[in-house]
């Protein structure tokens, strides 16, 4: 697996595993509360230890900026996959996330930059590994 890149495989896309997620309810949010994250830790099944999406609310703004915030979570992640992913190797466990923004939207956030959302990806990922 690279190490900067976020290949198709390391996707969730079945409505099957969503809800296993959302029913094991662990969240965490970043401390400026712009980030959140609801994931799950299943014992290492797979090839790929560290399965990501996010998920933007219809009411946060309109389709444009949705989409920029989702390749805005997206980037931050990828850029620093790593920390989880060297971990759940590590503990031979393998975990699902949906990172999603918190208190962000249209209206308070207008120009949205990676700036903005870096440091609370940061922050999520920190506190997901210390509860792995």
């Amino acid at each position: 697996m690279k190490k900067f890149t976020l290949s198709r495989k390391e996707r969730i896309k079945s409505k099957k595993l969503f809800d296993a997620i959302y029913a094991c309810n662990k969240v965490v949010t970043s401390k400026d509360q712009k980030v959140k994250a609801v994931f799950l830790i299943e014992n290492h099944t797979n090839d790929i230890p560290v399965k990501v999406t996010e998920a933007v609310s219809k009411k946060s703004g309109n389709a444009v900026w949705r989409n920029r915030v989702k390749r805005l979570l997206r980037e931050s992640y990828r850029l620093n996959k790593f920390l989880l992913v060297d971990l759940c190797i590590e503990k031979k466990v393998s975990l699902a996330v949906v990172f999603s923004p918190c208190y962000l939207n249209q209206k308070k956030n207008p120009k949205l930059s990676l700036a903005d959302v870096l440091p609370g990806m940061l922050d999520v990922i920190k506190k997901i590994q210390s509860n792995i």
